[in-house]
């Protein structure tokens, strides 16, 4: 039956529809098709009801299309036996699965967040709320990517992120100038560097007061004053540069929730506590405590965790930004003023103030403002930073110009076809922020450790109080003091938190500046994961346009030249694309200056005949040179043969009436397509192709490519059989196509990538989009998704590992062995590098460099 699906909005969305209908018994196969909003489910007994309820509790609605609702509906094929006795099939029952509401996207700033848990929490708070369909929190970021499936919630976000904790939340435009991004960054960074400074300041003298009782000596000062001044010192410490510490505990304590804050908070105030005592009422500790009258404090402890956990976060602050620099990078390409002609005037008006239709002029220098097409002038336009190409394309009436290239030469005028939202630019813009907001499958898992890491933490460190008080050597209560505060420092959510999304920033990041467009961090997992691909012909591995690709005299070699301009002369008349093909090879010749025909007839299916320059020129196949009668010859059948090997498409010229050339006409080869489909196969990949051409076509240039696999003579509603075929051998498949004819086989794929240039790039169609079409950032994607993989592992195991060990150390485990504690401090500065070390690791992505083809 035929199916019609509403609301999808990705090959995601296509896949959940597939996957959904597949697992309804006696449904046999699912074609989705994502662009047209339509799917043919083949089975053998399913019921309309039965398909409805599969979606029951989705973000999807299943409702059956009143009759004659559907548009152009294409019917099941009739069975023979329909057919034989006349019988008219029923028209097929039609679903239309559509989002509840208009589904919409809100990108929010979120601050204040200071460990994984937190975004545990303000995820379950925006979810809460009715009428969103997801949430997703990139901690590396300090982003929040929401679906909206009602309008008019924004505000309703904004509060639910406040009522989480110490946290707040603002929107992010699409087209957000960059120098905003900049400046709240710039605001952060200042106002952290300011407490760290502080807190460094007073934390030496501190220190240095401290030293005589560490060293168990009596120093110039008196115990009591000593420890006066100490208590002075911290006081600014305590309450102001570890302000936010302090506040972020009781906002998480009011909302019933434990996070970073909270382990800092029990830990620095315990230690700070524990000496204000010892300071004002030392008689309240026994004796073994104040061997000398005086019980020993514990400010430089307070003070310098506070100073090292502020030195970690300006680290990591510092290293965070860098990771996001490639997005505002990206939108710092975008112009910030048009010249717009209204009336008689040409005014400068700012870039969110153009509309569709307006009519903008480009200067020379200048950037192009939005989208449009030239109506006036003529120019070269650097377009490298959509499609890599270093050389200016040149720009005529009637091109299309795309939004943040520059302009080198003339000045021309165009009329605006897309603004704000809706440019090239602002669309990968988005696309990068989608994929730096998702999370990989396994940010998953580590979300739900991080929800429980800090109560688990906060009990380990109880435990570790206990027990230290219960058996623990004198002084005891010095002693389970001291491990009680290294547990709770030591503890680092944060690392565990950033493992993953400060690689997936910096990896997509890394990729939009390459022209790759990752979808999302599943996208990005799964090409790393990918073993077989499967290649679109057309457009991915070819120019997708045919071309002059070989000329051969029969008899006179020394009129090629004349030949073939006669030959284009005569082909100027044609609209064949062939005809195209031709005249343009010529051009490429060097021959541009074409006589016009005297006459000129056209003769479907065989080829053309026309009179140029008092010469009768027949150009055309086999068939129309023999229904002329001409001759030709011993030496043309091998010529005919060879390019039927090669897949080319030959015509033959005839010259008043004697065959003079064989003209070759074929898709060209992209000059990487070799070397792409050599490093695919150097990293493991089985590789086929597939296409609708015919079989001898196909093999050839397989044979070209060294492609072992080839699917031919296949129609576009076939295609994703294909990538079923290689998923039955229990292959990861890649597929890579345009994104518009190949939208079925990209969704059936566990990974697809389509192939864009620009204008007409296929955002919705595929997990991820290259943008210029080049083959060598297929490979370079490929490579950088291993990485990135490969980084995520590597932070994970030391996160993961650091805490394992770190905390049983902290908690005093080897003291019975080694008679040695693990000083606060020194946990403390473990845990700032912890955070430190993961994010760095992550920052070297951004170095990635793609291996040159061979």
């Amino acid at each position: 039956m035929n199916i019609r699906v509403e609301g999808m909005t990705c090959g995601g969305c296509a896949a959940t529809v597939r996957k959904t209908l597949e697992g309804i018994p006696f449904v046999q196969s699912v074609e989705v098709d994502l662009l047209a909003g339509r799917a043919m489910v083949v089975h053998s007994g399913a019921r309309v009801e039965e398909m409805a309820a599969a979606f029951e509790g989705t973000k999807f609605t299943v409702r059956l299309c009143p009759e004659g609702a559907e548009e152009e509906e294409t019917p099941e094929p009739e069975s023979a036996s329909q057919r034989t006795r006349g019988v008219e099939s029923p028209p097929p029952p039609t679903l239309v699965l559509s989002d509840v509401g208009d589904v919409e996207t809100v990108h929010l700033a979120v601050s204040g967040m200071s460990c994984a848990s937190c975004v545990f929490k303000i995820e379950t708070k925006l979810r809460d709320l009715p009428g969103v369909a997801e949430a997703s929190i990139n901690f590396a970021s300090g982003t929040a990517i929401v679906r909206l499936q009602a309008p008019g919630l924004e505000s309703r976000l904004l509060d639910a992120v406040r009522a989480a904790g110490p946290y707040d939340a603002r929107l992010i435009r699409a087209s957000e100038d960059p120098a905003i991004l900049e400046a709240e960054h710039a605001r952060a960074f200042a106002a952290l560097r300011r407490r760290f400074f502080l807190a460094l300041g007073l934390a030496i003298p501190i220190l240095a007061l401290s030293m005589p009782a560490m060293l168990g000596r009596h120093g110039p000062i008196p115990e009591r004053v000593n420890q006066g001044l100490q208590l002075a010192l911290s006081l600014p410490v305590m309450l102001w540069a570890a302000g936010p510490f302090f506040r972020g505990f009781i906002a998480a304590l009011r909302a019933r929730a434990a996070d970073m804050n909270t382990l800092i908070a029990i830990g620095t105030g315990s230690a700070f506590a524990y000496s204000v005592a010892g300071t004002f009422a030392p008689g309240i500790f026994p004796p073994a405590m104040r061997p000398h009258g005086a019980v020993h404090v514990y400010y430089e402890t307070a003070a310098v965790i506070v100073t090292l956990i502020l030195m970690g976060r300006l680290l990591e602050e510092g290293a965070r930004g860098r990771a996001s620099d490639a997005i505002r990078g990206l939108i710092g390409l975008q112009a910030r003023t048009a010249r717009v002609r209204r009336g008689d005037a040409e005014i400068d008006i700012p870039i969110h103030e153009v509309v569709v239709g307006d009519l903008v002029v480009v200067r020379p220098g200048g950037k192009v403002p939005v989208d449009g097409d030239v109506i006036d002038g003529h120019s070269a336009v650097d377009e490298s930073m959509v499609t890599g190409e270093s050389i200016p394309v040149e720009k005529s009436p009637g091109d299309a110009v795309i939004g943040a290239t520059l302009n080198k030469t003339g000045s021309f005028t165009f009329r605006a076809t897309r603004v704000g939202s809706e440019t090239v630019l602002a669309r990968i813009v988005e696309m990068v922020r989608q994929a730096q907001g998702s999370k990989a499958p396994i940010q998953h898992l580590v979300d739900r450790v991080a929800a429980v890491f800090v109560p688990i933490v906060i009990v380990a460190a109880i435990l570790t109080l206990a027990v230290w008080l219960a058996v623990g050597p004198q002084p005891r209560l010095a002693y389970a003091l001291t491990n009680f505060v290294a547990v709770l420092i030591i503890a680092c959510p944060c690392a565990l938190g950033l493992a993953t999304p400060t690689a997936i920033t910096v990896g997509t990041g890394r990729g939009a500046e390459l022209g790759i467009l990752f979808r999302s961090a599943e996208s990005l997992e799964a090409l790393g994961r990918a073993d077989a691909a499967v290649l679109d012909k057309t457009g991915t591995l070819t120019l997708g346009a045919p071309a002059l690709v070989a000329m051969r005299m029969i008899g006179d070699e020394a009129r090629e030249e004349e030949i073939l301009r006669w030959v284009a002369a005569a082909e100027a008349r044609s609209e064949h694309p062939l005809a195209a093909a031709i005249v343009e090879g010529a051009r490429a010749r060097g021959i541009s200056a074409l006589p016009r025909p005297e006459r000129f007839e056209s003769m479907t299916g065989k080829g053309i005949a026309a009179t140029v320059e008092g010469r009768r020129v027949l150009i055309g196949n086999r068939a129309l040179l023999e229904r002329e009668g001409i001759p030709l010859g011993d030496s043309v059948a091998p010529v005919l043969e060879e390019d039927a090997c090669a897949g080319r498409t030959s015509l033959l010229a005839a010259i008043d009436g004697r065959v003079c050339a064989v003209l070759a006409v074929a898709d060209p080869v992209k000059d990487e397509a070799r070397g792409a489909v050599a490093a695919l196969h150097a990293r493991g990949f089985v590789v086929s192709m597939q296409t609708g051409d015919a079989r001898a076509t196909a093999d050839a240039v397989a044979a070209r490519l060294g492609i072992e696999r080839v699917f031919a003579e296949v129609r576009p509603e076939d295609k994703a059989a294909a990538v079923r075929s290689l998923q039955a051998e229990g292959r990861r498949v890649l597929m890579v196509g345009d994104g518009i004819n190949d939208a079925p086989a990209l969704a059936q794929a566990d990974i697809g990538i389509a192939m864009g240039t620009g204008t007409d790039v296929a955002i919705e169609s595929a997990g991820a989009t290259i943008l210029g079409g080049d083959l060598a950032r297929l490979v370079a994607a490929y490579d950088l998704s291993r990485r990135t993989l490969r980084t995520i592992r590597q932070n994970l195991f030391w996160a993961f590992a650091y805490n394992v060990l770190g905390i049983p150390v902290a908690a005093g485990v080897l003291y019975p062995f080694t008679g040695k504690l693990l000083n606060p401090v020194i946990a403390a500065f473990a845990m700032a590098m912890s955070s430190v070390s993961v994010v760095s690791n992550s920052l070297r992505l951004r170095r990635f460099d793609p291996k040159p083809l061979q």
